[in-house]
């Protein structure tokens, strides 16, 4: 993305008046922060929105699982966001159920899709914690999107409805509105989004089109204003003509008991354009082959999905300061 991204006083008003509205956050509350406070969901998310709340910020200098579940727990925290990675990190390495975190209402998560194996585990271990998605980027002061309290079971795979002042339209390649349920790349509109990027007409040009922020981001919206989020539309691989999302097989392999975490990058191929490349982190001590990996995915995909090549490795995914996965890495490790 273009930096320097204009925010207005406006922006953020309505921002934190989002979070503080659909997480239902009142006088008091208290919030983990694991992200970066320069980062735009430390800084809205947790520490603007808690101010305006009268609440407290807990603060942990480097994200470890053990460490912030202690936090939790020892300073009564009510509410935090973080990535689903981290979510998994603390179910793979502590048990939520050691502790005593009947003040920890509130999840929220983002960055990326949150596995269904993951929710799965959060609720039988944290039964009265609400998990919430929220879908976002600097260019909106984050949320664009929030999954409505209690919709994590029903609505696991999106990542939320518009917030009450934005509009999302899912727009195909020349700029047309797609039907409901199809995909397209994510436009959005409304106060929270930034005007434009400091002194990059080009990119305001390229980006901003007719009052909407073009997201680059692959997804559809259901008749009921649920959005799914599929791809980031340069992760999306082109195998032979089939169109194959990453975000799909991520939130499978990421399933396997022996998997911390993932990730699916498009491998060139002089034949087919493109192939799929999958990274996998595994559990210490577990045993995980390359053939593991093609078989979970057989047993669950269609075929053409299947990966062609595995990399598994010990060392975590690179990531960047807010623990969103970054791939360009793993894309330059395969150049």
């Amino acid at each position: 993305k273009p930096k320097g991204v204009i925010l207005t006083h406006f922006n953020i008003i309505h921002s934190v008046m989002h979070f503080q509205h659909t997480m239902a956050l009142g006088d008091g509350e208290r919030t983990l922060l694991v992200a970066p406070g320069s980062h735009v969901t430390g800084l809205v998310a947790n520490m603007l929105t808690m101010t305006h709340v009268a609440g407290a910020i807990v603060v942990i200098p480097a994200f470890d699982a053990v460490e912030a579940v202690r936090l939790l727990a020892k300073e009564k925290v009510t509410h935090t966001i973080m990535v689903p990675a981290m979510y998994n990190l603390c179910l793979l390495r502590t048990n939520f159920r050691d502790h005593d975190l009947s003040a920890f209402r509130i999840g929220g998560f983002g960055g990326a899709p949150m596995p269904e194996s993951t929710i799965a585990q959060l609720r039988e271990q944290l039964p009265d914690l609400e998990l919430i998605n929220a879908y976002g980027a600097t260019e909106t002061t984050s949320p664009s999107t929030c999954l409505p309290l209690g919709d994590a079971g029903e609505h696991a795979d999106s990542v939320g409805q518009p917030v009450p002042c934005g509009d999302i339209r899912i727009m195909d390649d020349h700029g047309r509105e797609v039907a409901p349920g199809e995909s397209g790349e994510l436009w959005i509109s409304g106060p929270m989004v930034s005007p434009g990027y400091w002194n990059n007409p080009e990119a305001n040009a390229r980006e901003f089109t007719a009052g909407h922020w073009k997201s680059g981001d692959i997804g559809s919206m259901d008749e009921q204003g649920f959005v799914r989020i599929f791809d980031r539309k340069k992760d999306m691989i082109n195998r032979g003509g089939y169109n194959i999302y990453s975000v799909e097989l991520e939130n499978l392999i990421i399933s396997h008991p022996a998997v911390v975490e993932c990730a699916v990058i498009p491998h060139p191929d002089e034949v087919l354009g493109e192939k799929i490349h999958v990274f996998v982190t595994q559990v210490d001590g577990e045993e995980l082959s390359e053939d593991d990996i093609r078989q979970f995915c057989r047993e669950n995909l269609a075929d053409y999905k299947t990966p062609d090549y595995v990399t598994i490795q010990d060392e975590p995914l690179p990531r960047n300061a807010n623990g969103k996965l970054v791939k360009a890495g793993l894309k330059e490790r395969i150049a």
